[in-house]
């Protein structure tokens, strides 16, 4: 598909259409890019104008030749040359199928900046940890890119095209991009081989667009398919229990299709080649060389899976061509993204912790073994067609009650009150909105505990996305400390 692509001087009047605006940078930059090269643009989304706001705000001062909010009319891509697809919408839809009979090239944001990107690709992908850990690598690198006078860019799933800027970087540069499963899904037939791919962890998600778990499996294989033997592939040094019965469930061998070399990261030094985190050292390994310096992970972050990021950030940064001596130093000075077990607001003896990432199960049973005071969680949203029942499980081992949200509220009241577990929640409660959510845990919560946003599923209706669900509790907590 890549060779049928257009170079960079060559989308001078070429009539295109953005299906899919989006509210996560990935639609607009692809917009701004095509609009700045002389194409035709046309842009469609199902959602309003009003729901889409931000990022129609975003598009001022563009020549884009037609919108259409709300729906898809037939008009919006009669004679395209061009069909940039978002990442949300299933690659087999109808619409893509239509457009790909009438001889219209599908792309996506994602293949078009590897199209025309020069330079070096760090590919981070996996269930969980995908930001963090991208982040890391990229603040690992800065200052080697400032003293050896390369660039290195983020972007990716995370949030930000880096489309626009594409024609400014060269064949020096290092892109380091957040994958997801979707986008790696529209790179299935392309030639896409990064030098580095780190995949943090596996287990069953979004299986409500992959359809099953071979689909969502085969998605995150793309990252090491087109790998050369002299390209880095950075995986766990073990299987985790929920990869185990993630493979169990299917037809697909547990291990990776690995073509690059493999390097390995985890929470004990296991000899072999790659980087981990043991006694408060950073272990680094790679043929004849072994490096070990005393790090300590930021209180920013907390817990096993943060390390855990942090181990795998290292070895792809380290293998990168980072210096480990100032790992430590850009560690310190490293602000999480929000949104992640992040305390956002504390008084009247309680705190308030917006993980509102943790869109997956495996996330928030990591936030819950994290955290010590008597909690009380905000859990539940979409359902992804994802089994609940460890998450359930952990809610009742690490939580004083739950309150439950959304279209697995149901499901996960069910799975903590069953009868075949000896333990129950002293209280569950179902709230009929966020606002009565908020209220419901603030009564259950005691003196000295938490309240914890960390939902385990995608955000329900009541969201644009997981960012104005946890925009949202922050402003709820802010005004009742200060009510």
């Amino acid at each position: 598909m890549t060779e049928r692509l257009p170079t960079l001087d060559d989308y001078a009047g070429l009539k295109t259409t953005v299906l899919g605006l989006g509210t996560f940078g990935g639609g607009v930059g692809a917009a701004r890019f095509l609009a700045e090269r002389g194409a035709d643009v046309t842009i469609t989304d199902s959602r309003t104008d009003g729901e889409l706001s931000r990022s129609i705000a975003q598009l001022d001062g563009l020549s884009i030749n037609r919108c259409f909010w709300g729906g898809h009319p037939a008009e919006a891509f009669r004679g395209a040359d061009l069909l940039i697809v978002n990442p949300a919408v299933q690659p087999d839809s109808d619409i893509v199928e239509q457009c790909r009979s009438a001889g219209t090239i599908i792309t996506s944001e994602i293949e078009l900046f590897l199209h025309h990107f020069r330079g070096k690709v760090i590919a981070v992908t996996g269930s969980n940890g995908k930001s963090t850990t991208t982040s890391l690598v990229h603040r690992l690198l800065v200052a080697q890119a400032q003293a050896a006078g390369f660039t290195v860019v983020i972007g990716g799933n995370i949030g930000t095209s880096l489309l626009p800027c594409v024609n400014d970087l060269n064949s020096d540069d290092i892109a380091v991009l957040e994958l997801s499963s979707f986008q790696l899904a529209s790179l299935q037939q392309s030639d896409f081989a990064p030098w580095i791919a780190v995949m943090t962890n596996f287990s069953p998600n979004h299986l409500d667009w992959h359809g099953n778990i071979e689909h969502y499996r085969a998605a995150k294989q793309v990252v090491f398919s087109r790998q050369r033997m002299t390209d880095i592939a950075v995986l766990s040094d073990e299987t985790s229990d929920d990869e185990s019965e993630s493979c169990e469930l299917s037809s697909v061998p547990p291990d990776w299709r690995v073509r690059g070399r493999r390097m390995s990261f985890g929470l004990s030094d296991t000899g072999e080649d790659g980087v981990f985190v043991d006694s408060g050292s950073l272990i680094l390994r790679d043929g004849n060389r072994e490096d070990a310096i005393r790090l300590y992970a930021p209180s920013a972050l907390p817990g096993d899976h943060n390390a855990r990021n942090i181990a795998a950030a290292a070895c792809a940064a380290w293998v990168a061509g980072a210096d480990p001596l100032k790992f430590a130093e850009s560690l310190r000075a490293f602000e999480p993204l929000p949104h992640r077990l992040q305390r956002v607001a504390e008084g009247k003896g309680v705190a308030y912790y917006d993980d509102s990432v943790a869109t997956t199960p495996e996330s928030s049973i990591a936030a819950l073994q994290t955290v010590t005071q008597p909690t009380v969680i905000m859990a539940g949203g979409a359902d992804k067609g994802v089994d609940l029942s460890q998450f359930a499980d952990a809610i009742r081992q690490n939580t004083v009650a739950a309150v439950l949200m959304g279209e697995t509220a149901g499901q996960l009241s069910s799975l903590l009150a069953s009868p075949s577990k000896s333990t129950s929640l002293p209280t569950i409660g179902i709230a009929s909105d966020f606002a009565d959510a908020f209220a419901r845990a603030v009564a259950l919560v005691p003196e000295g505990g938490i309240v914890l946003l960390s939902p385990g599923c995608s955000s329900y209706g009541w969201f644009r996305d997981y960012r104005e669900r946890g925009e949202q509790f922050t402003k709820m907590a802010k005004e009742w400390i200060s009510s």
